[in-house]
Protein backbone atom coordinates (compact mmCIF):
# COMPACT_ATOMS: atom_id res chain seq x y z
CA UNK A 1 0.00 0.00 0.00
CA UNK A 2 1.31 3.45 -0.91
CA UNK A 3 1.82 5.73 2.10
CA UNK A 4 1.82 9.53 2.28
CA UNK A 5 3.90 9.58 5.46
CA UNK A 6 7.26 11.31 5.04
CA UNK A 7 10.20 8.96 5.39
CA UNK A 8 12.19 11.63 7.29
CA UNK A 9 10.54 14.57 9.00
CA UNK A 10 11.95 18.05 8.37
CA UNK A 11 13.42 18.55 11.83
CA UNK A 12 15.47 15.38 11.45
CA UNK A 13 17.03 16.12 8.03
CA UNK A 14 20.46 17.27 9.27
CA UNK A 15 20.84 14.54 11.92
CA UNK A 16 19.65 12.00 9.34
CA UNK A 17 22.33 13.12 6.87
CA UNK A 18 25.10 13.07 9.48
CA UNK A 19 24.15 9.69 10.91
CA UNK A 20 23.67 8.24 7.44
CA UNK A 21 27.29 9.20 6.68
CA UNK A 22 28.31 6.81 9.45
CA UNK A 23 26.62 3.97 7.54
CA UNK A 24 29.03 4.62 4.67
CA UNK A 25 32.00 4.77 7.05
CA UNK A 26 31.41 1.35 8.56
CA UNK A 27 30.65 -0.03 5.09
CA UNK A 28 34.13 1.14 4.07
CA UNK A 29 35.70 -0.63 7.05
CA UNK A 30 33.86 -3.88 6.36
CA UNK A 31 34.72 -4.10 2.70
CA UNK A 32 38.26 -2.89 2.68
CA UNK A 33 38.83 -5.64 5.25
CA UNK A 34 37.14 -8.66 3.58
CA UNK A 35 39.81 -8.89 0.82
CA UNK A 36 42.52 -8.68 3.50
CA UNK A 37 41.89 -12.36 4.33
CA UNK A 38 43.62 -13.26 1.07
CA UNK A 39 46.21 -10.48 1.49
CA UNK A 40 47.28 -11.51 5.00
CA UNK A 41 47.32 -15.16 3.92
CA UNK A 42 49.87 -14.22 1.25
CA UNK A 43 51.89 -11.76 3.32
CA UNK A 44 52.41 -14.15 6.22
CA UNK A 45 52.34 -17.27 4.01
CA UNK A 46 49.34 -18.83 5.79
CA UNK A 47 46.43 -20.89 4.53
CA UNK A 48 42.97 -19.38 4.07
CA UNK A 49 42.10 -20.55 7.59
CA UNK A 50 44.92 -18.47 9.05
CA UNK A 51 43.80 -15.40 7.13
CA UNK A 52 40.24 -15.73 8.44
CA UNK A 53 41.41 -14.77 11.93
CA UNK A 54 40.97 -11.26 10.54
CA UNK A 55 37.24 -12.00 10.26
CA UNK A 56 37.10 -13.68 13.67
CA UNK A 57 38.45 -10.64 15.53
CA UNK A 58 36.78 -8.14 13.22
CA UNK A 59 33.28 -9.46 13.77
CA UNK A 60 34.07 -10.64 17.28
CA UNK A 61 34.46 -6.98 18.22
CA UNK A 62 30.83 -6.44 17.24
CA UNK A 63 29.67 -9.22 19.55
CA UNK A 64 31.90 -8.18 22.45
CA UNK A 65 30.80 -4.55 22.49
CA UNK A 66 27.11 -4.67 21.47
CA UNK A 67 25.57 -4.83 24.95
CA UNK A 68 28.13 -2.50 26.59
CA UNK A 69 27.25 -0.07 23.79
CA UNK A 70 23.54 -0.47 24.58
CA UNK A 71 24.16 0.31 28.27
CA UNK A 72 26.23 3.32 27.28
CA UNK A 73 23.64 4.85 24.96
CA UNK A 74 20.86 4.04 27.41
CA UNK A 75 22.73 5.94 30.14
CA UNK A 76 23.79 8.84 27.92
CA UNK A 77 22.45 9.28 24.37
CA UNK A 78 22.62 8.12 20.79
CA UNK A 79 24.98 10.99 19.99
CA UNK A 80 27.33 9.92 22.78
CA UNK A 81 27.28 6.36 21.46
CA UNK A 82 28.10 7.54 17.97
CA UNK A 83 31.00 9.67 19.22
CA UNK A 84 32.36 6.75 21.26
CA UNK A 85 32.10 4.57 18.16
CA UNK A 86 33.93 7.05 15.97
CA UNK A 87 36.64 7.47 18.61
CA UNK A 88 37.29 3.72 18.85
CA UNK A 89 37.11 3.38 15.05
CA UNK A 90 39.80 6.05 14.62
CA UNK A 91 41.95 4.54 17.39
CA UNK A 92 41.85 1.08 15.81
CA UNK A 93 42.72 2.46 12.39
CA UNK A 94 45.69 4.41 13.77
CA UNK A 95 46.91 1.29 15.61
CA UNK A 96 47.99 0.06 12.17
CA UNK A 97 51.01 2.35 12.60
CA UNK A 98 52.56 0.42 15.54
CA UNK A 99 51.31 -2.90 14.11
CA UNK A 100 53.19 -2.21 10.90
CA UNK A 101 56.31 -1.25 12.86
CA UNK A 102 56.16 -4.53 14.81
CA UNK A 103 55.64 -6.53 11.61
CA UNK A 104 53.73 -9.42 13.16
CA UNK A 105 50.21 -10.70 12.47
CA UNK A 106 48.68 -10.39 15.94
CA UNK A 107 49.09 -6.61 16.43
CA UNK A 108 46.99 -6.16 13.30
CA UNK A 109 44.32 -8.40 14.82
CA UNK A 110 44.29 -6.18 17.93
CA UNK A 111 43.88 -3.10 15.73
CA UNK A 112 40.96 -4.72 13.92
CA UNK A 113 39.32 -5.66 17.21
CA UNK A 114 39.53 -2.11 18.60
CA UNK A 115 38.23 -0.71 15.33
CA UNK A 116 35.21 -3.00 15.31
CA UNK A 117 34.40 -2.29 18.93
CA UNK A 118 33.88 1.22 17.57
CA UNK A 119 31.77 -0.06 14.68
CA UNK A 120 29.61 -1.94 17.19
CA UNK A 121 28.96 1.33 19.04
CA UNK A 122 28.14 3.04 15.74
CA UNK A 123 25.69 0.40 14.55
CA UNK A 124 24.03 -0.06 17.95
CA UNK A 125 23.46 3.71 18.10
CA UNK A 126 22.75 4.63 14.49
CA UNK A 127 20.27 1.94 13.43
CA UNK A 128 17.60 2.54 16.11
CA UNK A 129 18.21 6.28 15.91
CA UNK A 130 17.28 6.18 12.22
CA UNK A 131 14.17 4.13 13.05
CA UNK A 132 12.96 6.87 15.39
CA UNK A 133 13.43 9.75 12.92
CA UNK A 134 9.85 9.71 11.75
CA UNK A 135 6.62 7.75 11.78
CA UNK A 136 6.64 4.14 12.90
CA UNK A 137 4.87 3.13 9.69
CA UNK A 138 7.83 4.28 7.57
CA UNK A 139 10.59 2.97 9.89
CA UNK A 140 11.65 0.05 7.68
CA UNK A 141 11.74 2.19 4.54
CA UNK A 142 13.71 4.87 6.40
CA UNK A 143 16.29 2.35 7.58
CA UNK A 144 16.56 0.89 4.08
CA UNK A 145 17.20 4.40 2.75
CA UNK A 146 19.94 5.05 5.31
CA UNK A 147 21.40 1.61 4.74
CA UNK A 148 21.53 2.34 1.01
CA UNK A 149 24.55 4.53 1.73
CA UNK A 150 26.33 1.65 3.43
CA UNK A 151 27.20 -0.05 0.11
CA UNK A 152 28.54 3.28 -1.19
CA UNK A 153 31.14 3.08 1.56
CA UNK A 154 31.57 -0.61 0.80
CA UNK A 155 32.23 0.11 -2.88
CA UNK A 156 34.82 2.69 -1.88
CA UNK A 157 36.45 0.18 0.47
CA UNK A 158 36.55 -2.47 -2.24
CA UNK A 159 38.00 0.00 -4.74
CA UNK A 160 40.69 1.07 -2.27
CA UNK A 161 41.48 -2.58 -1.46
CA UNK A 162 41.83 -3.45 -5.14
CA UNK A 163 43.59 -0.31 -6.38
CA UNK A 164 45.77 0.74 -3.47
CA UNK A 165 46.46 -2.59 -1.76
CA UNK A 166 46.00 -5.70 -3.91
CA UNK A 167 47.39 -4.12 -7.09
CA UNK A 168 50.51 -2.95 -5.24
CA UNK A 169 51.27 -6.08 -3.21
CA UNK A 170 54.08 -8.35 -4.37
CA UNK A 171 52.30 -10.68 -6.84
CA UNK A 172 54.09 -13.85 -5.72
CA UNK A 173 51.86 -16.57 -4.26
CA UNK A 174 52.48 -18.90 -1.31
CA UNK A 175 54.65 -21.40 -3.22
CA UNK A 176 56.92 -18.70 -4.65
CA UNK A 177 57.27 -16.95 -1.30
CA UNK A 178 58.18 -20.23 0.36
CA UNK A 179 61.27 -20.37 -1.89
CA UNK A 180 62.57 -16.98 -0.69
CA UNK A 181 65.40 -16.72 1.81
CA UNK A 182 64.40 -15.42 5.30
CA UNK A 183 65.91 -12.02 4.46
CA UNK A 184 64.08 -11.80 1.13
CA UNK A 185 60.82 -12.91 2.74
CA UNK A 186 61.11 -10.19 5.43
CA UNK A 187 61.79 -7.55 2.78
CA UNK A 188 58.72 -8.54 0.78
CA UNK A 189 56.59 -8.75 3.94
CA UNK A 190 57.68 -5.29 5.12
CA UNK A 191 56.92 -3.82 1.70
CA UNK A 192 53.47 -5.39 1.64
CA UNK A 193 52.58 -4.36 5.19
CA UNK A 194 53.47 -0.74 4.40
CA UNK A 195 51.04 -0.83 1.49
CA UNK A 196 48.30 -2.57 3.46
CA UNK A 197 48.51 -0.20 6.44
CA UNK A 198 48.43 3.15 4.61
CA UNK A 199 44.68 3.23 3.72
CA UNK A 200 43.71 2.36 7.30
CA UNK A 201 45.81 5.21 8.66
CA UNK A 202 44.21 7.57 6.12
CA UNK A 203 40.66 6.55 7.09
CA UNK A 204 41.63 7.14 10.72
CA UNK A 205 42.19 10.80 9.85
CA UNK A 206 38.83 11.00 8.06
CA UNK A 207 37.05 9.51 11.08
CA UNK A 208 38.59 12.12 13.38
CA UNK A 209 37.18 14.87 11.13
CA UNK A 210 33.69 13.31 11.18
CA UNK A 211 33.94 12.96 14.98
CA UNK A 212 34.54 16.70 15.31
CA UNK A 213 31.67 17.61 12.98
CA UNK A 214 29.14 15.50 14.89
CA UNK A 215 30.54 16.66 18.24
CA UNK A 216 29.84 20.28 17.29
CA UNK A 217 26.37 19.62 15.81
CA UNK A 218 23.27 19.93 17.97
CA UNK A 219 21.16 16.79 17.78
CA UNK A 220 17.40 16.64 18.44
CA UNK A 221 16.41 16.62 22.10
CA UNK A 222 14.34 13.50 21.66
CA UNK A 223 17.43 11.39 21.15
CA UNK A 224 17.91 11.81 24.88
CA UNK A 225 16.00 9.15 26.74
CA UNK A 226 15.36 7.49 30.04
CA UNK A 227 18.48 6.58 31.97
CA UNK A 228 16.74 3.62 33.64
CA UNK A 229 19.03 0.63 33.10
CA UNK A 230 16.50 -2.14 33.72
CA UNK A 231 18.13 -4.67 31.42
CA UNK A 232 16.20 -7.67 32.66
CA UNK A 233 12.83 -6.02 32.16
CA UNK A 234 13.86 -4.98 28.64
CA UNK A 235 15.05 -8.50 27.84
CA UNK A 236 11.82 -10.02 29.15
CA UNK A 237 9.85 -7.65 26.95
CA UNK A 238 11.97 -8.54 23.93
CA UNK A 239 11.81 -12.28 24.50
CA UNK A 240 8.01 -12.13 24.57
CA UNK A 241 8.12 -11.20 20.88
CA UNK A 242 8.99 -14.14 18.57
CA UNK A 243 9.40 -11.71 15.68
CA UNK A 244 12.33 -10.19 17.59
CA UNK A 245 14.30 -13.24 18.73
CA UNK A 246 13.73 -15.05 15.43
CA UNK A 247 15.06 -11.88 13.79
CA UNK A 248 18.26 -12.13 15.84
CA UNK A 249 18.77 -15.68 14.54
CA UNK A 250 18.01 -14.63 10.96
CA UNK A 251 20.41 -11.70 11.26
CA UNK A 252 23.19 -13.96 12.52
CA UNK A 253 22.87 -16.16 9.44
CA UNK A 254 22.51 -13.18 7.12
CA UNK A 255 25.71 -11.51 8.33
CA UNK A 256 27.58 -14.80 8.00
CA UNK A 257 26.28 -15.25 4.45
CA UNK A 258 27.18 -11.70 3.45
CA UNK A 259 30.72 -11.97 4.77
CA UNK A 260 31.27 -15.36 3.17
CA UNK A 261 29.98 -14.23 -0.23
CA UNK A 262 32.07 -11.03 -0.21
CA UNK A 263 35.21 -12.59 1.26
CA UNK A 264 35.52 -15.89 -0.56
CA UNK A 265 34.51 -14.55 -3.95
CA UNK A 266 38.25 -13.73 -4.16
CA UNK A 267 39.26 -17.38 -3.65
CA UNK A 268 36.40 -18.53 -5.89
CA UNK A 269 37.41 -16.28 -8.77
CA UNK A 270 41.12 -16.80 -8.11
CA UNK A 271 40.75 -20.55 -8.79
CA UNK A 272 38.91 -19.89 -12.06
CA UNK A 273 41.37 -17.28 -13.33
CA UNK A 274 44.46 -19.31 -12.37
CA UNK A 275 43.25 -22.68 -13.67
CA UNK A 276 41.29 -21.59 -16.74
CA UNK A 277 43.06 -18.37 -17.73
CA UNK A 278 46.63 -19.05 -16.51
CA UNK A 279 46.91 -15.95 -14.30
CA UNK A 280 49.31 -15.59 -11.37
CA UNK A 281 47.90 -15.69 -7.84
CA UNK A 282 48.19 -11.90 -7.45
CA UNK A 283 46.64 -11.04 -10.81
CA UNK A 284 43.86 -13.57 -10.28
CA UNK A 285 43.06 -12.07 -6.86
CA UNK A 286 42.83 -8.59 -8.40
CA UNK A 287 40.56 -9.86 -11.18
CA UNK A 288 38.31 -11.61 -8.65
CA UNK A 289 38.14 -8.43 -6.57
CA UNK A 290 36.92 -6.58 -9.67
CA UNK A 291 33.97 -8.99 -9.75
CA UNK A 292 33.45 -8.31 -6.04
CA UNK A 293 33.13 -4.61 -6.88
CA UNK A 294 30.53 -5.46 -9.53
CA UNK A 295 28.68 -7.51 -6.89
CA UNK A 296 28.66 -4.52 -4.55
CA UNK A 297 27.39 -2.28 -7.36
CA UNK A 298 24.50 -4.72 -7.84
CA UNK A 299 23.90 -4.64 -4.10
CA UNK A 300 23.74 -0.83 -4.14
CA UNK A 301 21.38 -0.59 -7.11
CA UNK A 302 19.04 -3.25 -5.77
CA UNK A 303 19.00 -1.61 -2.33
CA UNK A 304 17.27 1.40 -3.88
CA UNK A 305 15.01 -0.80 -6.02
CA UNK A 306 13.95 -2.87 -3.01
CA UNK A 307 13.39 0.23 -0.89
CA UNK A 308 10.94 1.37 -3.58
CA UNK A 309 9.28 -2.07 -3.74
CA UNK A 310 8.64 -1.97 0.01
CA UNK A 311 5.93 0.60 -0.73
CA UNK A 312 3.96 -2.19 -2.43
CA UNK A 313 5.22 -5.51 -1.04
CA UNK A 314 5.24 -6.53 2.61
CA UNK A 315 8.79 -6.66 4.00
CA UNK A 316 8.58 -10.30 5.05
CA UNK A 317 7.24 -11.40 1.67
CA UNK A 318 9.97 -9.55 -0.22
CA UNK A 319 12.57 -10.96 2.17
CA UNK A 320 11.36 -14.48 1.39
CA UNK A 321 11.33 -13.89 -2.38
CA UNK A 322 14.91 -12.61 -2.39
CA UNK A 323 16.00 -15.51 -0.17
CA UNK A 324 14.66 -17.96 -2.75
CA UNK A 325 16.64 -16.12 -5.42
CA UNK A 326 19.80 -16.30 -3.30
CA UNK A 327 19.29 -20.05 -2.77
CA UNK A 328 18.99 -20.64 -6.52
CA UNK A 329 22.12 -18.58 -7.27
CA UNK A 330 24.05 -20.36 -4.48
CA UNK A 331 23.26 -23.66 -6.19
CA UNK A 332 24.66 -22.19 -9.40
CA UNK A 333 27.85 -21.14 -7.61
CA UNK A 334 28.24 -24.67 -6.23
CA UNK A 335 27.57 -26.70 -9.36
CA UNK A 336 28.90 -24.43 -12.14
CA UNK A 337 32.70 -24.58 -12.05
CA UNK A 338 33.52 -21.97 -14.65
CA UNK A 339 32.87 -18.25 -15.07
CA UNK A 340 29.10 -18.88 -14.93
CA UNK A 341 29.46 -19.88 -11.29
CA UNK A 342 31.20 -16.57 -10.62
CA UNK A 343 28.31 -14.74 -12.30
CA UNK A 344 25.91 -16.53 -9.94
CA UNK A 345 28.02 -15.50 -6.97
CA UNK A 346 27.87 -11.88 -8.13
CA UNK A 347 24.10 -12.15 -8.49
CA UNK A 348 23.67 -13.22 -4.87
CA UNK A 349 24.57 -9.66 -3.83
CA UNK A 350 21.45 -8.32 -5.55
CA UNK A 351 19.35 -10.68 -3.45
CA UNK A 352 21.17 -9.73 -0.24
CA UNK A 353 20.61 -6.00 -0.74
CA UNK A 354 17.36 -5.84 1.24
CA UNK A 355 18.12 -8.33 3.98
CA UNK A 356 20.01 -6.64 6.84
CA UNK A 357 17.89 -3.48 7.28
CA UNK A 358 14.64 -5.32 6.64
CA UNK A 359 15.32 -7.99 9.25
CA UNK A 360 16.41 -5.20 11.58
CA UNK A 361 13.31 -3.09 10.97
CA UNK A 362 10.91 -6.04 11.26
CA UNK A 363 12.48 -7.22 14.52
CA UNK A 364 12.52 -3.79 16.23
CA UNK A 365 9.27 -2.28 15.03
CA UNK A 366 7.16 -1.01 17.92
CA UNK A 367 9.78 -1.81 20.58
CA UNK A 368 9.96 1.77 21.90
CA UNK A 369 12.65 2.32 24.52
CA UNK A 370 13.45 -1.41 24.55
CA UNK A 371 14.81 -0.97 21.02
CA UNK A 372 18.17 0.12 22.47
CA UNK A 373 18.77 -3.30 24.01
CA UNK A 374 16.98 -4.92 21.09
CA UNK A 375 19.42 -3.21 18.73
CA UNK A 376 22.30 -4.60 20.79
CA UNK A 377 21.00 -8.13 20.31
CA UNK A 378 20.76 -7.62 16.56
CA UNK A 379 24.24 -6.11 16.39
CA UNK A 380 25.62 -8.91 18.57
CA UNK A 381 24.28 -11.33 15.98
CA UNK A 382 27.04 -10.04 13.72
CA UNK A 383 29.18 -12.67 15.49
CA UNK A 384 27.86 -14.89 12.72
CA UNK A 385 30.75 -13.34 10.84
CA UNK A 386 33.25 -15.01 13.17
CA UNK A 387 32.49 -18.72 13.03
CA UNK A 388 30.61 -19.22 9.75
CA UNK A 389 33.45 -17.93 7.51
CA UNK A 390 35.86 -20.03 9.60
CA UNK A 391 33.84 -23.13 8.71
CA UNK A 392 33.84 -22.18 5.04
CA UNK A 393 37.59 -21.49 5.11
CA UNK A 394 38.19 -24.95 6.58
CA UNK A 395 36.32 -26.45 3.63
CA UNK A 396 38.23 -24.31 1.10
CA UNK A 397 41.60 -25.38 2.51
CA UNK A 398 40.78 -29.00 1.63
CA UNK A 399 41.15 -28.01 -2.07
CA UNK A 400 38.93 -30.82 -3.42
CA UNK A 401 35.91 -32.67 -2.01
CA UNK A 402 34.54 -35.68 -3.88
CA UNK A 403 36.56 -34.56 -6.92
CA UNK A 404 34.84 -31.16 -6.83
CA UNK A 405 36.62 -27.84 -6.16
CA UNK A 406 36.35 -27.31 -2.41
CA UNK A 407 35.78 -23.57 -2.85
CA UNK A 408 32.61 -24.34 -4.82
CA UNK A 409 31.39 -26.92 -2.30
CA UNK A 410 32.00 -24.43 0.51
CA UNK A 411 29.10 -22.29 -0.70
CA UNK A 412 26.75 -24.84 0.83
CA UNK A 413 27.23 -22.83 4.03
CA UNK A 414 25.80 -19.55 2.62
CA UNK A 415 23.01 -21.59 0.98
CA UNK A 416 21.94 -22.90 4.41
CA UNK A 417 22.00 -19.33 5.71
CA UNK A 418 19.62 -18.16 3.00
CA UNK A 419 17.24 -21.01 3.82
CA UNK A 420 17.05 -19.76 7.42
CA UNK A 421 16.43 -16.17 6.25
CA UNK A 422 13.73 -17.32 3.85
CA UNK A 423 11.94 -19.14 6.66
CA UNK A 424 12.01 -15.96 8.77
CA UNK A 425 10.57 -13.95 5.89
CA UNK A 426 7.79 -16.52 5.42
CA UNK A 427 6.96 -16.56 9.14
CA UNK A 428 6.96 -12.77 9.23
CA UNK A 429 4.06 -12.32 6.83
CA UNK A 430 2.16 -15.54 7.61
CA UNK A 431 2.50 -15.98 11.39
CA UNK A 432 3.81 -12.71 12.81
CA UNK A 433 1.89 -10.66 10.21
CA UNK A 434 3.98 -7.58 9.63
CA UNK A 435 3.14 -4.84 7.14
CA UNK A 436 4.22 -1.25 6.65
Amino acid sequence: MRTKEKIVQAEYILPFVLITSCFALWGFANDITNPMVEAFSRIFNMGVGGGTWVQVVFYGGYGAMAFPAAFYIRKYSYKSGILMGLGLYATGALLFIPANAIGQYYPFLIAYFVMTCGLSFLETSANPYILFMGADKTATRRLNLAQAFNPMGSLTGMFVAKTFIQARLDPRGAEERALLSPEQFETVKSHDLDILSSPYVAIGGVIIAVFLIILLTKMPRNEESSHDLNLWEALKNLLRVPRYYEGVVAQLFYVGAQIMCWTFIVQYGQRIFMEQFGMTAGDAAQKAQAYNIVAMACFLVFRFICTFLLKYIRPGRLLMILSVGAIALSLGAIFLHDIRGLYCLVGISACMSLMFPTIYGIALRGMGEDAKFGAAGLIMSIVGGTFLPKIQAYIIDRETILSLPAVNVSFLIPLICFVVIGIYGYRTFTIHYYAD
